[in-house]
């Protein structure tokens, strides 16, 4: 039977383009090298409609509008006709995580390759797609996924419904390490609505008819179990003595010697930064939902890979890849390894003890504040020698921290997973190990873009975990760009330098200088105030990795001569990130990013008593209020012969070294120790 091409694609209604595209892994991120492969799937209806498959998953970024742009300009059709898809286990591409800003690096190409296919088939087989369509590459174009969360629609996993749904809740131990002793289930037994109570090692936890009903157990619950807790944390003004004196290993990052500037006839300068543990603080506590049924793990949730947590979970219960699958839900908040994995799989675990019945499993905000993996602590020495004339011939770089990943990425690494640590034969947690340059982890960043002739950078590598840490928006990126730049600015005022001039003298990449160019002549900087009038002036400058988008920032702010109190007046930053696929959307990210650096550089600093956290909520770990966001301008300097590169985490360093450069201007001291509260003026 000879059936033409046409015939067939007639026959069946839809068009689906499947292939992978191998040898596309990422260049600069060594994590993303575990697919072997990157598939992409476009289905082509008869209505002329799109459904783009996503690979990486929407965490509020809006890559998903970006991607669309590009399917819809290389397919040849209105913007408007592309569905996306989320992340599933079941069908979708592996791309593994959505991390480090690269998400339009990796999954553009292969986007944009699939729907090249899917046109020379269409082209092939059909009239051809609408060649005038406009272009959509360039254009802001509206966000697809935020109307349903402006109009109310169950955007968020947290909204997840459905018939006969059960609700739990986990009872944590008091502390991290804390083992339990005894419990009395009988009290919380009598309680109405409740349907189980789970107890599996250390791990404990109450399934109910209703929400309500599982919080009031869980609080009795708690009240019934006694604990073993250990004191060996470091208290809060102790931390950064303790990384200093923690058994580490010393990894040499950079080592490099010139002759091209005597080391003769110089002066030697130094400094100390430090970076405090900070939380994620998402907005919305994490949450998950699962179902067990006919022998199939069904899991939906926020974590920021679909396929590593299914591994994760997988072997975490023992149980086959092929029987666990996991959607895809956004959050409200999901930047870096929050506790959206150890939602998702407390909420797997569970779910096997109900067969039958979706269970959903929220964390309360207290969960959230003290299990989180935090952003590790930094200690940060610089120690940089001089030429008569200013510029700098030696430059010592030594950072003392934690891992800043701990992500459970499969099953070598499911013993990061709470649960796996918690259950009666619990897995074992994985040695910490380092991420290779040039992303980095905690040294992310450590390595100056600048052009100096004799660079020493080394990395102390704490071992010794006293606090769950992991990846937090741009990992050490965030404390190293705040150390530099604000070195740079304390190196340009020794010297009798203009900030701008210093660091122009000291760069030789192009599209840097460009960027300080631009910034230099938007903000008027030969107009800013005197030092020391109380309004201050900083500016700060980075290449996010030294490989993705590059951002200068001028922040302007003033400080209370009485009270300290720092108040943003105005943040402009302009930022090269190659080809821009959608304005406003890159603007949203910068300018988010902006905000939330400028929450953690003003405010964010988790508190420790020797046995456990002690920031449980809003109280204690206080955020940026929306009347203290500074208005914001983003200029864009697009460059459409070059590729596009990430933004999501460019703009959080250079920001905190803005604020401190411009507090030093504005009242001509130096605070080198982050969050920069009232206190901390001497």
């Amino acid at each position: 039977m000879s059936v033409s091409r046409r015939a067939f694609i007639q026959s069946t209604g839809a068009v689906v383009v499947y292939f992978s595209l191998a040898g596309c892994e990422s260049q600069d991120e060594s994590q993303a090298r575990v697919a072997t492969t990157y598939d992409n799937r476009i289905t082509i209806h008869p209505d002329g409609s799109v459904e783009l498959l996503m690979g990486k998953v929407e965490l509020g970024q809006g890559i998903g509008t970006a991607l669309a742009q590009i399917a819809a300009d290389e397919l040849g059709v209105a913007f408007d006709r592309i569905r996306l898809v989320n992340v599933d286990t079941d069908f979708s591409p592996d791309e593994s995580y959505t991390f480090s800003s690269i998400s339009i690096q990796q999954s553009g190409p292969k986007v944009r390759a699939a729907a090249a296919k899917a046109r020379e088939l269409m082209q092939q087989s059909k009239p051809a797609p609408d060649s005038g369509s406009e272009k959509a590459v360039g254009q802001s174009m509206r966000r697809i996924d935020i109307p349903g969360k402006v109009f109310g629609d169950a955007s968020f996993v947290q909204d997840y419904r459905s018939e006969g749904m059960l609700h739990a809740r986990v009872v944590r131990p008091p502390a991290e390490r804390a083992t339990l002793l005894s419990i009395d289930n009988t009290p919380t037994e009598a309680l109405p609505g409740v349907l189980k109570i789970v107890r599996d090692g250390n791990f404990v936890a109450v399934i109910a008819e209703r929400e309500g009903q599982a919080r009031a157990a869980a609080v009795k619950l708690r009240e019934s179990l006694e604990w073993n807790t250990p004191d060996d944390i470091p208290e809060t003004e102790n931390v950064h003595r303790w990384l200093r004196g923690a058994e580490a290993r010393v990894e040499e990052i950079v080592a490099e010697s010139s002759s091209d500037i005597s080391k003769t006839g110089t002066s030697t300068y130094s400094a100390e930064y430090q970076r405090p543990y900070q939380a994620h603080a998402s907005i919305s506590p994490s949450a998950a939902v699962a179902l067990y049924e006919q022998s199939k793990l069904t899991i939906w949730s926020h974590a920021q890979g679909m396929y590593p947590l299914r591994s994760a979970i997988a072997h975490t219960l023992a149980m086959s890849e092929d029987d666990v699958r996991c959607v895809h839900l956004e959050a409200s908040g999901c930047y870096g390894h929050n506790g959206a994995d150890d939602a998702a799989c407390d909420a797997a675990a569970l779910a096997l003890q109900m067969p039958g019945r979706t269970i959903r499993l929220q964390w309360e905000r207290a969960d959230e504040f003290l299990w989180e993996p935090l952003g590790p602590g930094m200690s940060i020495q610089i120690v940089a020698a001089l030429q008569d004339d200013g510029r700098i011939a030696d430059w010592q770089y030594d950072l003392w921290s934690c891992p800043h990943a701990s992500r459970p990425r499969a099953a070598d690494s499911a013993g990061h997973m709470l649960y796996a640590q918690h259950k009666k034969n619990p897995l074992s947690v994985p040695e910490p190990h380092s991420i290779p340059q040039p992303s980095g982890g905690s040294d992310r960043n450590s390595v100056p873009l600048y052009a100096f002739p004799n660079v020493h950078v080394n990395k102390h590598f704490v071992t010794d975990i006293r606090v769950r840490g992991s990846s937090l928006r741009g990992l050490g990126a965030y404390g190293n760009v705040f150390a530099i730049e604000s070195f740079m600015d304390e190196l340009a005022d020794t010297s009798g330098a203009d900030p701008f001039e210093y660091r122009e003298r000291h760069l030789k990449d192009e599209r840097a200088l460009a960027v300080l160019s631009r910034l230099k002549s938007e903000v008027r900087w030969e107009e800013r105030p005197s030092p020391g009038s109380g309004v201050g002036w900083g500016l700060a400058f980075a290449r996010f990795k030294n490989l993705s988008s590059y951002l200068a920032i001028v922040m302007q702010l003033e400080v209370d001569a009485e009270s300290n109190v720092i108040r943003l007046l105005k943040a402009t930053a302009v930022c090269d990130a190659g080809l821009v696929i959608n304005p406003d959307g890159l603007k949203a990210q910068i300018e988010g990013g902006i905000v939330q650096s400028a929450s953690w550089t003003l405010k964010e600093q988790v508190r420790f008593s020797k046995s456990s956290r002690e920031s449980r909520d809003w109280n204690s770990y206080p955020i940026l209020r929306f009347d203290e966001i500074p208005e914001i301008d983003v200029v864009l300097i697009d460059q459409p012969e070059q590729k596009s590169l990430g933004v999501g985490e460019t703009a959080q360093g250079p920001t905190a070294a803005a604020i401190a450069n411009a507090i030093f201007h504005a009242t001509t001291q130096r605070l080198r120790r982050l969050p920069f509260t009232p206190d901390r003026f001497s």
